[in-house]
């Protein structure tokens, strides 16, 4: 940006906690909104049908099998109402299923239609697609510290692994 070139400093370096975390800080901030450019282009196929919320929904519940509406709203760490509200647009759209717990009548269960399958595939392979392309530009010799970098990121987040056979794997 602008021809000036940083050197990345290393990972676990010893530079000062304070001066290290701050730097840190920027740099996860930089590249996130890398990021969120590559979330909302992937997205930009799909915009008439859902938002992002409602993507991450849909990502949230192929990484699982059919859920209750509680255990969803805790995964995405919103209220039971504010799920009830997405679940209720993402139902309209066909994206989305709702049927009643045959071991527990009083709950329902949520899941993905196909055609909500399809959509979290499709939009996920444009946003593989473009990240492959990024770190593909990055110097060989820095991206497997950026693997143990990230999965560290994410394990400090509380984010779980994403199930092998679900789309997820590839990113929401």
């Amino acid at each position: 940006m602008g021809g000036r070139t940083r050197q990345a400093r290393p990972v676990g370096g010893t530079e000062s906690v304070d001066g290290g975390v701050d730097e840190l800080v920027t740099a996860v901030l930089t590249a996130s909104r890398a990021l969120v450019g590559v979330s909302a282009r992937s997205l930009a196929t799909v915009e008439d049908t859902v938002t992002l919320t409602q993507f991450r929904t849909l990502v949230v519940l192929d990484n699982h099998d059919e859920i209750n509406l509680n255990t969803l709203a805790d995964l995405l760490s919103v209220t039971s109402s504010t799920a009830m509200r997405m679940m209720n647009r993402l139902l309209a759209a066909d994206l989305v299923t709702r049927r009643d717990n045959p071991e527990n009548r009083r709950e329902v269960l949520l899941g993905l239609t196909e055609a909500g399958r399809r959509l979290v595939r499709r939009v996920t392979a444009a946003r593989r697609s473009e990240i492959a392309r990024i770190v593909a530009a990055m110097p060989g010799a820095r991206r497997d510290e950026l693997v143990l970098a990230l999965r560290a990121f994410a394990e400090a987040a509380h984010e779980p692994e994403p199930r092998p056979d679900s789309a997820a794997t590839a990113g929401w």
